[in-house]
Formats: structure tokens, C-alpha cells, sequence
């Protein structure tokens, strides 16, 4: 971390580097052996796991938790709420080769509210990942995701729904815990809630 600086009411692990210019939001927590690289901005409440690597110029939103041995690159952007499971994996260019540099090439990730990403999924970069929606581990997603969408293989297909809580929804379209009802839109973007929650 640059020799002396300190952000307030924010946990940064001695083993941890932060390089500035970055904004970091009251009560994130970075652990051990992250990098946060310049440019970058993290939200209010974030967890940052084990040799976590953000930027630069990422956008985190608030209480964002990602799990061991993330990178958020440039141009990956996580909405309010996201978890990101374990190793999960952001792409930057869809046909990458170690002689070609094609850092003018990357595509934009956009991971919407309350998003999950399970361990080890892989979101290849230009893709939209709906709010509330749920990737499988291991799922490799290549096409957006409507919101409440629960995907699963490879390539990933939209297998079910799931509710706002974390719940698979029957046909009913009801959450098993809240009792929250769903029905799906018009437009085959996803579910939405019937009242507002």
C-alpha cells in the first residue's frame, strides 16, 4: 500500500497492495494478499477474499462479496449485492493469444444486483448478467442472463428460476421461504417480482 496512506474505517491486511488514485467505501474489508490497482472503486461493505486482484478501473458496487482467487478486471462491473463465488473468472477478450496484444479489444461485463457466481463459473466478457440471478459453479456463461435466471453447464443454459432469496422456484413461481411471487415478463428478460419488494 502507498507508504502512509490510510482510508478510514476500512480493514486493509498488511499483506495487501492499494495503489492510487482508488476509491474504497466505510467498512470493506481487504484480506490477505489482494491488489486493488489504480483507478479502481469499491462500494460501502465489501468483502474482498484471499489474493483478490480488482482493476484497474473496475467498479465494485456495495456489500460485493468475492470469495478467494477472483480477478475483476477492467471493464468488469459489479453491481449492489453480487457474490462471486471461489476462483470464479472474469474474461476480458474472447479470443485471446500471448503474441497478439488485444487490450483495445476488451468487452464490458456488467453483473447486476444481487447476482450470484458460483466457484469456478467463468462469465466470458461482453455478457450481462441479470440481477438475482444465479450461475451454477463450474457453468461457463457465454450469452447474457436474464434477471432471476438459474444457469447451469457448459455452455450454461437457464435450467429454473430463482427467487430474490437464493431459493429455486417451482411452477408456482412462489419463494419456498418468503412466500414472495414471481411471474415472467413479456419481453423473455426474466422474472420479475408481482409486488416490489
Amino acid at each position: 500500500m502507498a507508504e502512509g496512506v490510510q482510508f478510514e474505517g476500512v480493514t486493509i491486511h498488511e499483506s495487501a497492495y492499494v495503489d492510487l488514485p482508488c476509491e474504497i467505501g466505510l467498512g470493506t474489508k481487504i484480506w490477505h494478499f489482494c491488489h486493488v490497482l489504480a483507478g479502481s472503486k469499491i462500494g460501502p461493505d465489501c468483502i474482498l477474499g484471499q489474493n483478490v486482484v480488482v482493476g484497474p478501473d473496475a467498479v465494485i458496487g456495495a456489500r460485493v462479496r468475492i470469495q478467494n482467487n477472483v480477478s475483476v478486471y477492467k471493464g468488469v462491473m459489479l453491481e449492489d449485492d453480487v457474490f462471486c463465488g471461489p476462483s470464479c473468472v472474469f474474461t476480458n477478450v474472447v479470443n485471446p493469444r500471448s503474441e497478439i496484444s488485444r487490450k483495445d479489444e476488451f468487452r464490458a461485463t456488467v453483473v447486476r444486483r444481487g447476482a450470484t457466481i458460483g466457484a469456478n463459473a467463468t462469465i466470458v466478457c461482453g455478457t450481462e448478467l441479470g440481477e438475482y440471478c444465479f450461475i451454477a459453479a463450474g457453468a461457463v456463461v457465454t450469452k447474457p442472463v436474464p434477471a432471476y435466471a438459474l444457469m447451469a453447464g457448459v455452455p450454461a443454459k437457464r435450467i429454473g428460476w430463482m427467487s430474490r432469496a437464493g431459493h429455486r422456484l417451482g411452477p408456482d413461481l412462489t419463494c419456498p421461504e418468503t412466500g414472495a411471487r414471481y411471474c415472467l415478463t413479456n419481453d423473455e428478460n426474466g422474472l420479475r417480482p408481482e409486488v416490489d419488494q
